[in-house]
Order: structure tokens, then sequence, then C-alpha cells
């Protein structure tokens, strides 16, 4: 398909937004069930434990966070929080939270769980809060509608601001204080404060939620509940969509090769809108502990033996743009593009590879490598494919090792059983959020979705903790393009390019994508014509 084709297809595609994801004048209609494809089952479905937007999909619906992204000036709309200021000094943020919600098991909810969710929770497992709250030493909570989070550093209060919507999911203190939270039963069978209960999750089959009659954001939900399908299979999901057996699929869920077609079928539109807060990069994951890839000059190899144009192309059809770096390009406030590139040149990576000392054998092979392509994509998975060939005209030999998502979870970040790995981490508002955390070292094994490579470098570490503590947006935004000339210089992971999602949904599914994280928010507001 050429580029050409794909604007044209694009235009197409935009076109059928109106049905789905622009709220028409008629007012909601309470009632219906909203079946949706759901490809993955996480272990834990936690949010407060796990900030990942497999969990989140499901999750979000039943537990719900202090605050969440909004479209339109401020960015962020109250959830369990009505209002947050943070001191002069940076050394606290005080959140005036709603008084007038109950968990869904009766229990009101209160400052006191906000407190122990930030201590216990978030803290001390959360895969992201692990790094982002270890400078907070106290949750103060005067009255139960009164929370004091205290840093023991400065702690800037726009990123604070930023790191809500992803970062501080409440489950109840009655529920989790005294046990074993990483075992704890309600780590799956979740209660939580949301517009949604959780029923039941029956594995290789469906997740049910059922509509929360006692809602503080009362009279939504609209929607009676919400069905995840467990259908693994993305042919499939095409194909039930057609025939009308589910309502929605999220996170690009269909085949992009699909598209144009599911758009063309009367009652189906795609909706490019509501990921915005949630871009994705595409990322090699490299082992350093591996002797020729702990050589940033066999790292630099492998940049540029990647044509990232053509992984645009023809692994997303367009639907993705070639990454400059970590920060993606939307950030305009961080981003920059002054740093070091690796433009695709195979004579350059086969001279780098020459240079480190890894000349090529008798049977054409420099050495041997095991990579792993997260499951959790088509887009990943097919990267794992290009790469093993783009790796083999270098001279590199790769192996394919393919695993189930808990398998390929394990094997990267806790076991650290991979040479290279196919990543795709998620871009959440700010730097220091979730993207540091792929960078920064001294991290403990089996934190997912971070620097779990054995790359350490102190001016990289000084810079992330100097990042993190400047109250001065300018001084952050400074520090962050210097943290970023350090990632494209060192590679210790590659960025291939940026993507972000679309949703096939059918037009009888009302308020799709009405803020930048819409897939993995409440859908409280959302509704389905008779």
């Amino acid at each position: 398909m050429t580029l050409r084709r794909r604007e044209l297809l694009a235009c197409s595609l935009l076109s059928a937004l109106a049905p789905a994801g622009i709220a028409r004048a008629e007012p909601p209609r309470r009632g219906g069930v909203l079946v949706v494809a759901a490809d993955t089952e996480p272990r834990n479905l936690n949010p407060a434990l796990v900030a990942s937007n497999g969990v989140f999909f499901v999750a979000s619906k039943v537990i719900e966070p202090l605050a969440e992204m909004a479209y339109g000036q401020g960015g962020l709309e109250p959830r369990l929080a009505l209002a947050w200021e943070g001191s002069p000094d940076g050394l606290s943020v005080t959140f005036r939270l709603r008084s007038d919600v109950r968990f869904h098991d009766g229990t009101p909810f209160s400052s006191a769980d906000v407190a122990f969710c930030a201590l216990e929770l978030w803290k001390k497992h959360q895969n992201l809060g692990r790094a982002f709250f270890k400078d907070l030493e106290a949750v103060d909570t005067p009255d139960p509608s009164t929370a004091i989070l205290r840093f023991s550093a400065p702690t800037p209060v726009q990123l604070v601001a930023n790191a809500l919507p992803a970062l501080t999911a409440v489950v109840p203190r009655h529920l989790f204080a005294g046990t074993d939270v990483l075992t704890n039963p309600h780590n799956q069978k979740l209660i939580g404060t949301g517009p949604f209960r959780f029923v039941e999750h029956r594995p290789g089959q469906f997740y049910r939620l059922e509509r929360n009659p006692d809602y503080w954001g009362a009279p939504l939900p609209w929607l009676d509940g919400i069905v995840y399908r467990v259908l693994p299979d993305r042919g499939a999901i095409a194909a039930a969509l057609e025939a009308g057996e589910i309502d929605l699929a999220a996170f690009s869920a269909v085949p992009l090769a699909d598209l144009k077609r599911l758009a063309a079928v009367p009652g189906i539109a795609v909706i490019d809108k509501g990921y915005e807060g949630i871009t994705y990069q595409l990322t090699v994951e490299i082992n350093h502990r591996r002797k020729e890839l702990s050589d940033v000059r066999v790292r630099r190899a492998i940049a540029h033996a990647i044509d990232r144009e053509f992984v645009v192309r023809a692994i997303f059809l367009g639907w993705a743009k070639p990454a400059t770096g970590p920060v993606p390009r939307f950030d305009t406030t961080f981003f920059t593009d002054e740093v070091p590139s690796y433009p695709f040149d195979r004579k350059r990576a086969e001279a780098l590879l020459d240079e480190a000392g890894y000349p090529r054998q008798a049977d054409g092979v420099r050495f041997r490598v095991d990579l792993l392509p997260a499951p959790w994509f088509e887009q990943t998975r097919q990267m794992g494919e290009y790469l093993r060939e783009a790796l083999k005209a270098i001279g590199i030999e790769a192996r394919l090792v393919i695993k189930d998502p808990a398998g390929h979870q394990k094997a990267v970040y806790t076991d650290h059983a991979f040479d290279l790995a196919i990543g795709s981490p998620v871009y959440r508002n700010d730097p220091a959020i979730s993207t540091t955390i792929l960078y920064e070292s001294g991290l403990p094994p089996g934190v997912p979705f971070s620097n779990q490579y054995g790359y350490a470098n102190p001016e990289m570490d000084a810079v992330i903790r100097a990042a993190a503590r400047a109250l001065d947006p300018a001084e952050r935004a400074a520090l962050y393009r210097r943290f970023q000339k350090l990632a494209m210089e060192d590679l210790p992971l590659i960025p291939v390019c940026e993507f972000t999602f679309l949703t096939v949904a059918r037009t009888r599914v009302r308020n799709v994508a009405t803020n930048p994280r819409w897939a993995v928010s409440n859908w409280a507001d959302c509704w389905l014509e008779s």
C-alpha cells in the first residue's frame, strides 16, 4: 500500500467519526449491556499495584483514581479528589476529597483509604509508583475529606497532577490492610468506588461488570453493565464486530489491514480519538548483562540496522511516526529532536560491529541472541519478525522466543531471561511518570515495564533525580531535554516509532472518546441506542 493510498484510507476513516465519536443532541438512554473485546487477561487486575493499560481497560470502570484526564484547559477532571494544591516548597500536596462516596461493599471512602494506598501500595509495590512515590514519607489525614501527601524532597505539583490519572487508583483499606497485598483475592475480585461493580471472571471466556446503583456520580452510569469477551485472535474480533456479536474493540484490536473494509460496513465507525494521553512507543529492549550488548557500539549498530520508515509503512500501515527519542512529539513541553540519530545504514552497522570486535565468522554470523517480542500487540509481534531479518542482514542471528503475556513479563522483568525484546512502553503526560523508569538504575527485579536491562549510568540517574525535584517548569524542561540527549547517546533501549490506537465500534455506542484516556477511563457517560 502506498503512502498516498494510506492517506486516502485515513480520510475515509476520519469521515466515519461522527456517528460514535461525537455526541449528538439527543439525551442519553439508560440501559443495555455493552459487549467489548478483550484480547488479554492480566494476572493482577488491581491498578493500585499494576499501572498498565491492560489492567486499566477493565479495572478503571470499577476502581477510580483521584483525577482523570480531560480535553480542554487544565487537562484534568476530578474523580475521588475535588481539588489539590501544592505547597510553595514542594514538600506537600493537599487533596480535598469527595465526602459522598462508598465502596461497592457499602463501606465509606475516606482519606484513610488514600493514605493506605499511597504508602502501602503505590509507594511499595506499584510498578510505576515505586519510583514516582519514592520520596513520599507520610500522608496526613486531619479529617475524612482531607489527605496531605508529604514528601522528603521537593516534588513539583505539576508532576503530581500529571500522575493522578494513572498512578492513584484507590482500593479499600479495610480489605487490604493486614494482608499480603500481592496475593489478596481482591486483586482479581475487584471492589472500588466506580460506576460499575465487578461480578465475575470466567477465564478464557469473559469479564462481567454491572451498574453500581449507588454511584456518587448519579444519574450515571447509563449502561446496565459491560461484558468483556475474551478474544485473543484479532481476526475473530473483526468478525465478531461485523456479525454484531460485540459492540466495541479498543486499542487497535482490529487488524489495521481490516480497517478500510470495516469502515465501509453500515453501523460501524472507526474512531481515532481518545488515546492522546497514552501514546506508545515501539522499542527494542536490550539486556546489558550480555557482553556483546553492553557495548554501545553494538547497540548503535542495531539502531542503524532498523529502517524506521519501513516499520511505519509496513507494520503500522502509516498509523505511526518514527521516534527520535524517549519523549514523543506531541508533548511540546518536554520534547526535543536535538539528539543523536541513527538513520538506516547497514554499512555503518557492520562497521560498528567490526570495530567492537565481532567480525563475521565462517558461517557469516557474528553472534547469536534470543529475541522476545511482546505478545500484547499485533505490531510488537510483527516487529519481532522484522527485527530478526534486520539483524540477520548485519550478521546477528536472532532466535524468536514467543511467550504468553504472563510468561513474557516474567522472562523480561523478573528473570532477565532475554537478550533483546520488543517492548511498547506508554508515555503518560510527563517523563517522570512512566518513561524515566525505563532508564533509572537500582530498581528491584519484578517491576514490570521498567529498567530491568542492567543499564546503569550515574549521570543519567542524576539528571532523572534533578528533574523529578525541579519546581521551576523551565528548569524541568531543560533537564528532560538533557535526559533525551543522554538516552540517545547511550541507547539503553532503542526507540523505533511512536503510535497511538484506534477504536472500532458499532454506531449505536455513544459517547466514545470523550477524554484523552477514554479506553482506560470509567465509561460512566457511555450509552447505547436502542
